[in-house]
Parts: structure tokens; C-alpha cells; sequence
């Protein structure tokens, strides 16, 4: 697997013109993509806030293992909603907070104005890190921007494709046969590249040797020309990192995620010279504005980001941005239910520099009955851009109605 040479010339263009409007000027975009003016938009300053805090929960949420879906409602009655959790490593993390903290600065203000509500610009905040709560506020405002409209989202960010080719992402799974069987599995469903998550041990403990194991199963029986990426989620030490990768290079494998902790710019630099395999790194950073060194040094071959550690959709698409315009692909993390899923291919389906949709596998496990709307793979493999306005994935009030344990205002 060569290294992408695209330049950033040829990514510059009437998409990236939409994008940047869209990231400094929602309303405006939103209003343009409609052809109406600004001002012929419904009221959408913020009336309230609310957190629904639903029975059902699978542990490692908040509350005890109750889920968790943020409500932001506007004074002409649409309300945006996207998760709450806790499970994304974060340095300045405290969702548990989120409620008390919109109540105390979104009210009365205007989701035309949402940039301002979310910015990191401030020095503190520059300094310290993103603030967690702005992720939540960012993707309802989207949410809430769209459905205004009638629009999904991405449409609005200034839609770049209306698809985008999906890779099978494996849980942790425990043994060399169990990978074989899942990338068979992937494979019979669709799925037309794969993406190892080799096993934790007892204790959280890792063995680079039995890693090696599955990535040569795995490679076996998906055949020479079956794309396949590997994430080790930071945990080796540079020589095991190193192995590793320099077997993934005799394999032909597209992706090296994350072997060695973000924090050790140096150790990826080092990998990035020399390992053919490009280096997926971004998602255990926790700003968009930490992004730069690890393009500077050379330490990251594709830019990665989740959404909840950036300031949202908006954060999202300044880094894809950046990468952008270094010439770099861009591979959003993609994990969870519906609308973790939707808040990146949204970004994705805006962004000219990606070519993956990370699909949790196996398909389904983390459908919520409370929403409508199921995302899988067609049969050529894709996942197709929802056509709901906002985040595309309706909830279905009924059903969630019949779940909630209570609503907190």
C-alpha cells in the first residue's frame, strides 16, 4: 500500500468555499442551501434545555447505566437532541455537568449565533483543551439548524458525496479463530474491507505476538486483495509497535491505528518513516487545535477525530479542513448507536479527503428501539447519506416515551 499523494490543489474548490461558510456561518449556509434569507428563518433562540435519561443503559454510561440524550428546544418548538456519554477518553471530561451548565449560558440566545456558543478561541479554553460540554451543544444546534431547514446536515456543510464505502470494525474479540470467523462473516454481509481490533488479555493486558496471529489469520482468509486496517488503541511499546507494523507492511494492510499513545509524537514520527502503512492518529486528541504538531513533525499519515473530544460537528470540520489542505486523508472514528454514528458521516459525507465509514460490527448492535431509522450497508457495500433533515435519524417519541426513567430540566 503506497502513501496518498494528493495534493492539497486538487481537494481546493467550491466544496471547501461551502465548507468554510458552513463552519463560521452556519445559518447563513443553511438559509443559502434553501434559497431563503437569514432573517425568513423560524425563531430559534433557545427556549430550554433538558436531559432525557432513559432505562436501558449497557453500563459505563452516566447515571448508574442509564443512557443519556441531550434536548436543546427552540421558541418555535424543534428541539435537537444528540447523546450523552462519559466513554470517550477526555482530559477536561464531565458530561455529568452537561445539563447545569447549557441552563446557565444557552437560554435566550440564537442557534443563528451557535458558533459563538461553542468556540474554543478563548485563551483558557485554548489552553486547557476543548470543553467536553460544547461537543453536545454543537451536534443538537446542527440538529436543530437541518430540521429548520428541512435539510440534513450535510447538505449544509456542502455535501461532497451522498455515500461512502464502509469497513467492518471488530470488537475486541478474544481469539485468533473468532477474528477469522468475523472477517468471514464481514465479508458474506457486504462489508468490503475490514478493520481489526485485536484482543485485550486478562488485566487489560496486550501480546503483540498474538496480535501478529490475528492480523496473518485475518489476512488468509480475507484474501490478498481485501482492504484491511488494524487499530491497537495506543497500547504498545514502540518495539512492539514497530513489529507489528512491519509485518502489517508484508501483508499489504491499509491502516495502522493509534500503536502507541498520542502522547508520543516522536515514537509515531518515527513509525510514520518507517512504515509503509499509513498511520491513523487523532482520536484521543482532545482539541483541534493540537492537531497541527502531529502534521508538523510528521507523526500522522491520515487525520483522525471523534467528534465528542472536538467541539462537535463544527470542530470535526475544522480538522478535516486542515488535513485538507495538507494534501492528507481524513478517517473520522466511527462507534455506537445512531446518532454517534451520524455526527461523523455527516463530516464524512462533507469532506473530499475521506474514503471510509467505520461500521460497528456486527451490524445492529447498537440499534436503540427509540430510533426510527437503522444504518447498514447496501448491497454494494456503501452506506447512503440519510435524507431526514438534521442529523437524519428520527427518534421515535413513542417508544422513547415508554423508556424514559425521567427527564431532567
Amino acid at each position: 500500500m503506497t502513501r496518498t499523494n494528493t495534493t492539497r490543489r486538487g481537494f481546493l474548490g467550491a466544496s471547501a468555499m461551502v465548507g468554510r461558510l458552513a463552519i463560521t456561518r452556519p445559518a447563513a449556509a443553511a438559509a443559502q442551501a434553501v434559497g431563503v434569507k437569514q432573517a425568513d428563518l423560524p425563531d430559534l433562540t433557545i427556549k430550554e434545555s433538558k436531559v432525557y435519561v432513559i432505562n436501558g443503559g449497557q453500563g459505563g454510561e452516566a447515571d448508574d447505566g442509564y443512557r443519556q440524550i441531550a434536548g436543546i428546544v427552540t421558541n418555535c418548538g424543534i428541539e435537537g437532541n444528540y447523546t450523552l456519554a462519559t466513554r470517550y477518553p477526555h482530559p477536561n471530561w464531565s458530561n455529568l455537568g452537561w445539563l447545569e451548565y447549557v441552563k446557565s449560558v444557552l437560554p435566550g440566545k440564537s442557534v443563528l449565533d451557535f458558533p459563538a456558543l461553542t468556540s474554543q478561541w478563548p485563551p483558557i479554553q485554548r489552553r486547557v483543551g476543548q470543553s467536553s460540554y460544547a461537543s453536545a451543544i454543537d451536534s443538537c444546534l446542527w440538529d436543530i439548524l437541518g430540521k429548520a431547514v428541512g435539510l440534513p446536515v450535510y447538505r449544509i456543510l456542502g455535501a461532497y458525496r451522498h455515500r461512502v464505502l464502509a469497513y467492518a470494525s471488530s470488537q475486541h474479540l478474544k481469539t485468533v479463530d473468532a477474528f477469522v470467523a468475523d472477517v468471514e462473516r464481514a465479508k458474506a454481509e457486504g462489508f468490503r474491507a475490514y478493520k481489526i481490533h485485536p484482543p485485550f488479555l486478562e488485566g487489560g493486558e496486550v501480546d503483540f505476538k498474538l496480535d501478529m496471529e490475528v492480523a496473518k489469520a485475518v489476512r488468509k482468509t480475507a484474501g490478498d486483495d481485501f482492504p484491511l486496517l488494524f487499530d491497537r488503541v495506543g497500547t504498545y511499546t514502540r518495539y512492539e509497535a514497530m513489529e507489528v507494523g512491519r509485518l502489517l507492511d508484508t501483508l499489504h494492510y491499509v491502516a495502522y491505528e493509534d500503536p502507541l499513545p498520542t502522547s508520543d509524537i516522536d515514537g509515531l514520527a518515527d513509525l510514520c518513516q518507517a512504515l509503509e502503512v499509513p498511520l491513523h492518529i487523532g482520536e484521543f486528541i482532545a482539541s483541534p487545535y493540537n492537531y497541527g504538531q502531529y502534521i508538523r513533525r510528521g507523526a500522522v499519515d491520515v487525520v483522525r477525530f471523534i467528534v465528542d473530544n472536538v467541539g462537535g460537528i463544527t470542530g470535526g470540520m475544522k480538522i478535516a479542513r486542515l488535513a485538507e489542505l495538507f494534501g492528507m486523508e481524513c478517517a473520522p472514528h466511527n462507534w455506537g448507536e445512531a446518532l454517534d454514528h451520524a455526527v461523523h458521516f455527516h463530516c464524512e459525507l462533507a469532506m473530499p479527503n475521506n474514503v471510509w465509514f467505520e461500521m460497528t460490527q456486527p451490524q445492529g448492535i447498537c440499534d436503540r428501539p427509540y430510533i426510527k431509522d437503522r444504518i447498514r450497508i447496501a448491497k454494494d457495500g456503501y452506506v447512503y447519506a440519510p435524507t431526514k433533515p438534521g442529523l437524519g435519524y428520527e427518534i421515535d417519541r413513542d417508544v422513547l416515551d415508554k423508556m424514559i426513567k425521567r427527564i431532567e430540566v
